[in-house]
């Protein structure tokens, strides 16, 4: 991988010889306001070609001069490249996979053996190789919505160009004009992310779980832009309501990271109370319930303290809608997630939940912040919320809905955290129900959280492996916007053409808002199990801000053993779990600051 130039350095070395040359003040200006990043570039070469368009060699010819890593160069001695071709019947064009996902753009390198310019070139990037197959203009519900993926460009004589800014992992190159040859030297991806430790780790004897918990790793890692995305394809946006699995990821991997705040402070700035974030009232919801788990994975005080005037001001509002009976009256977009907008009960369920969820959490934060006053009110508003909560629990254990429905498990996972039902009846009523059917990436978190409480790690860890294994059997090295137990018969990989007679699983699925080809196949709410196992297998949970408690209590299920790290402000826990004749023997190594109970 080569690291590009970062012109930034350059700026701040030139800065003083502008000043003492007494140039027009308007240059020393714009050379002081320079925007800088913590984003890395590298560039990866592709690992196959999985498809051209003829196999005679007279459109496409030297194809494997690509698969030789570049150096971004062009130079005068190169000749024998890619050659595509093009005649009035045919147009050659290559399909490469780079390996994984990536957010970023492409690099075409040409050679002195063109035209000048060199030829015009259709390039689509794809999540999915159905996804370059086909065309942007509504097939399969292929889009260039936040992020262009398909584009015609012209290509310099004996240069460089770089273009594209999206979520990856295929490349379709087709020449545009009829009677032209192009003569490329090299095609390589430009891969942006942010280039930090993985601090938290897992490995245990189950190669499959241990995958899992790497994939939504590295999920939430692409999504760590200048801001912390929910996709990197499309909702490259910061949708406050969707990074809470995000951020507990963060917590669980990268420990402290500057991304997090950034994000939660630029949609607060942008969300003027009484308005509801991303104008959905539960994401307000969760930016209240955010900023309690990062103050207590991270510890920092003056921050929780910058959030004081909003952080008040936002649980009165929610206060405020509340009713007389203790029922939540949240209006605008009612929204839990999209495989729930239709059920109604599971909705409301759901709400009444966050609503109480919030409270307990706005007493806890408002006593740390000496707002005594309210969080008197908060502790009040709690038991309203939780009186009619149980009626509303009672109620829905007797709905004739299916448990396993979409929006069921999410209700009754969101009832049995809140305390509104005992997790032992929402597990064995609704979230053990079929197995994983009834799962959606993004809520799934909390029904494997619910699951645990009720002791189900067992049940957990075979939801793990069969929901979000599937993605990974079906081709996956990110974890996908959403998924359905029930698309996998007959279904194609996402890293191969879609063979005759096979369903595609990326373009012929999908509903709401990610419709075919329009799905985000790297979603960071999907990366749940991540958090999840370092929490309930490796066993880590926070007791006191900061980790200065934290509780080690394993539970391996049919695991043999687990190992281990978990990030403190403190520095890193390194844990090990073995199973010796019926009993799990441990060994912890943790920091002097933090207190390790069990």
């Amino acid at each position: 991988m080569r690291q590009s130039c970062f012109f930034i350095g350059v700026c701040f070395l030139l800065l003083p010889l502008v000043i003492k040359a007494q140039v027009p003040s308007v240059v020393s200006d714009a050379n002081t306001h320079i925007r800088k990043t913590e984003l890395t570039r590298a560039f990866l070469t592709p690992t196959r070609i999985i498809w051209k368009s003829d196999e005679s060699g007279k459109y496409v010819r030297n194809e494997d001069v690509l698969l030789k890593q570049g150096i971004g160069q062009a130079d005068l001695n190169a000749k024998n490249g890619l050659k595509l071709i093009s005649d009035k019947e045919h147009k050659g064009g290559i399909v490469l996979d780079f390996g994984c996902e990536i957010q970023g753009g492409l690099e075409i390198v040409t050679t002195i053996a063109n035209q000048n310019p060199a030829a015009r070139v259709r390039v689509r990037f794809g999540e999915s190789v159905s996804e370059v197959m086909n065309d942007v203009k509504g097939v399969k519900g292929a889009t260039n919505d936040h992020a262009i993926r398909d584009e015609v460009v012209t290509l310099p004589w004996l240069g460089c160009i770089q273009l594209g800014q999206t979520g990856f992992r295929f490349v379709r190159v087709d020449l545009v004009d009829e009677d032209t040859e192009l003569d490329i030297k090299e095609i390589s991806a430009i891969f942006s992310y942010r280039d930090i430790p993985y601090r938290g780790s897992f490995k245990s004897n189950d190669e499959r779980l241990n995958k899992i918990w790497m994939t939504g790793a590295y999920t939430v890692h692409v999504n760590m832009q200048e801001f912390l995305w929910d996709g990197i394809k499309r909702d490259r946006l910061v949708w406050i309501g969707d990074l809470h699995p995000e951020i507990m990821t963060v917590n669980s991997v990268f420990g402290y990271n500057e991304v997090v705040p950034k994000s939660l402070d630029l949609i607060r700035n942008t969300t003027p109370l009484p308005s509801w974030m991303n104008g959905i009232s539960s994401y307000s919801i969760w930016w209240l319930l955010i900023h309690r788990d990062w103050y207590y994975y991270q510890g920092d005080l003056a921050y929780l303290k910058e959030q004081r005037e909003y952080l008040t001001g936002l649980l009165k509002v929610l206060i405020s809608k509340i009713d007389k009976d203790g029922r939540e009256q949240l209006d605008g977009n009612r929204f839990l997630d999209w495989p729930s907008s239709e059920n109604k009960e599971g909705i409301d369920a759901g709400l009444q939940s966050l609503m109480l969820w919030a409270m307990q959490s706005g007493r806890e934060l408002c006593s740390v912040l000496g707002e005594d006053q309210l969080a008197k009110e908060c502790e009040e508003a709690a038991a309203k919320l939780t009186k009619a909560g149980q009626k509303i629990a009672k109620n829905y254990k007797k709905l004739k809905i299916a448990p396993d429905a979409p929006g069921s498990k999410q209700g009754a996972a969101l009832m049995a955290l809140a305390g509104l039902m005992k997790a032992e009846e929402a597990n064995k009523k609704f979230l053990s129900v079929n197995g994983s059917r009834g799962f959606s990436t993004f809520y799934g978190y909390y029904m494997l959280k619910a699951m645990a409480e009720a002791g189900n790690y067992q049940g957990a860890m075979d939801v793990i492996r069969e929901f979000w294994g599937a993605m990974l059997d079906l081709g996956a090295t990110t974890f996908w916007e959403d998924f359905n137990i029930d698309w996998l018969p007959n279904a194609s990989r996402i890293d191969e053409l879609v063979p005759e007679g096979k369903k595609d699983i990326h373009g012929d699925y999908g509903a709401y808002c990610y419709e075919g080809l329009r799905h985000s196949l790297c979603h960071g709410w999907a990366s749940g199990p991540t958090s999840w196992m370092s929490e309930y297998i490796l066993g880590v949970k926070v007791l006191e801000p900061g980790c200065k408690v934290v509780q080690i209590r394993p539970n391996l299920g049919d695991l043999k053993w687990v190992e281990g790290t978990f990030p403190t402000p403190y520095g890193d826990i390194r844990i090990s779990h073995k199973v010796i004749n019926g009993q799990i023997e441990s060994k912890i190594d943790a920091p002097d600051e933090v207190q390790i109970v069990h």
